[in-house]
């Protein structure tokens, strides 16, 4: 038997299984047959590109996170919370509405039901960045900050001024980042931070080694929590470009969306942080009753209702996607959705479908034009769709909306990083915040309807009668949004 007859049949017989492990590591059979169709018609760049960017680490607990150990902390984030959470459930009375929501929320990602807390929306950059100034200057016991971008330029400064001032101070500091979101940070930034006595993390350090799934796995989360009780949550990273006013890095308008929580709401985003950062760091953060400050036994419903949500390659389930689809499902009027970037993938957009076609009013705002062409065009077979079924759509013009929003009926809002898109469902560390109750829902609401005023609704008769090779190659880059 030649040596070329060998050689084919062990490519046959590792081509076998390369797709065996495919099938058993993919959840999704959409995105099992591209990487299928693909190791089979590219040979060998398919195969490596599988295993540099589609193995399943969610199934294989690469990136499990190194729980705390201390009993206290289980404690207060299992057996106390699971008594706390059903009695903010049963005293707040959202058990008909929400209820399925809630519960699954507490079941997959652990995470209570929180009542009594201060939440306040942030437009945009120049409304946070003064915000968390002054609560940073007000910090006491602790500061833990977690930012997928955080960028050395004027806003990026001024925040660092304010921690190493706090660390001088005797506040513990700690600061992680991604190291591929934040990779423009240098190495005089960092050693300034530690030399004023500041924390620092990468996230999941980059190497040449293992450089491709290390790109393709990030922590997208940007979490501040000071002294256990104040949070911050949202779409906005640490840098000039996210916000309009004079040390705006340059002149595209910049519209996005974060939260401001007070209250135990905080405690869910402080054991994602020590999660996160015990993960990361040399420098392991223990419990104490500093950084899980004694809640109110007594439950007066006087605040915000707000449950935390928060997903990875670390956790069971894709959390916030299921999230999703149970907020969608649960619709009766109305469903307000902003995204940067819409690629849903199947079961969002059935859920879509499926309420639009019930009668429930679905507006979804995206940009005018993405910062991706190939993202724009899988975007744009999804909005094809979406218009066929009645959905309304409209593309915001005034500059780039980065915003990750929804808005279910009139009372429930939610606020997070993740956007919608295979890459947050199923790649990134994400986290969203969900509020249930009237107040901040209309803000949301009435937020929204501002932003359309400066975008465009698509035609939809227009739209689907453009020519058919646009369609088609539209739904051909579609077939790719596995990959972005």
């Amino acid at each position: 038997m030649s040596g070329l007859v060998i050689a084919q049949i062990m490519y046959v017989i590792v081509l076998f299984l390369v797709i065996l492990r495919v099938l058993y590591d993919t959840r999704s059979e959409t995105k099992a047959l591209a990487y299928i169709l693909f190791i089979v018609f590219v040979p060998l760049i398919g195969m490596g590109f599988y295993f540099a960017f589609g193995t399943n680490y969610r199934k294989r607990k690469l990136y499990s996170k190194k729980l705390i150990q201390d009993d206290d902390l289980r404690q207060v984030l299992r057996q106390g919370v699971r008594s706390y959470s059903r009695k903010v459930l049963e005293k707040t009375g959202l058990e008909d509405r929400h209820g399925n929501l809630i519960r699954f929320i507490h079941h997959a990602a652990k995470s209570p039901l929180t009542a009594n807390n201060g939440v306040r929306l942030l437009i945009n950059g120049e409304e946070k960045f003064p915000e968390v100034l002054r609560a940073l200057r007000a910090a006491k016991h602790h500061i833990h900050m977690e930012y997928y971008i955080y960028e050395d330029d004027a806003t990026g400064e001024e925040i660092a001024g304010v921690l190493m001032e706090k660390a001088r101070q005797g506040v513990a500091v700690r600061f992680l980042y991604d190291d591929f979101g934040s990779n423009a940070l240098g190495k005089r930034f960092l050693q300034r931070l530690e030399e004023a006595g500041v924390q620092t993390a990468p996230f999941y350090k980059i190497n040449i080694l293992a450089l491709a799934n290390r790109i393709n796995y990030r922590n997208h989360r940007k979490i501040i929590v000071i002294d256990g009780r104040t949070s911050f949550v949202g779409g906005i990273n640490m840098s000039d470009r996210y916000r309009n006013d004079a040390l705006a890095k340059d002149s595209l308008f910049w519209r996005d969306t974060h939260l401001r929580l007070d209250g135990v709401a905080s405690y869910y985003l402080q054991y994602v942080f020590l999660c996160d950062w015990n993960f990361c760091s040399q420098h392991k953060a223990g419990y104490s009753t500093h950084l899980f400050p004694p809640r109110d036994k007594t439950l007066p419903i006087a605040g915000e209702v707000v449950q935390m949500v928060a997903s990875g390659p670390d956790s069971e389930l894709p959390t916030i996607l299921y999230s999703l689809l149970e907020a969608v499902g649960n619709a009766k009027k109305s469903i307000l959705i902003t995204s940067p970037y819409f690629i849903p993938g199947e079961s969002l957009m059935d859920a879509l479908i499926i309420a639009a076609e019930a009668g429930v009013h679905i507006q979804i705002l995206v940009p005018g034009t993405s910062d991706s062409r190939l993202v724009n065009a899988a975007a744009q077979a999804y909005y094809t769709e979406l218009l066929r079924h009645g959905v309304a759509i409209y593309r915001y013009n005034k500059g780039f909306v980065h915003a990750k929003t929804m808005v279910v009926d009139d009372d429930l809002a939610i606020v997070g990083t993740a956007n919608m898109d295979y890459r947050s469902f199923d790649l990134n560390f994400e986290v969203n915040a969900i509020i249930y109750g009237k107040r901040l829902a209309a803000e949301l609401g009435q937020a929204f309807s501002n932003d359309l005023e400066n975008a465009t609704k698509m035609d939809a008769e227009a739209w689907l009668a453009r020519p058919k090779y646009l369609h088609i190659w539209e739904r051909l880059v579609r077939l790719t949004s596995p990959f972005l």
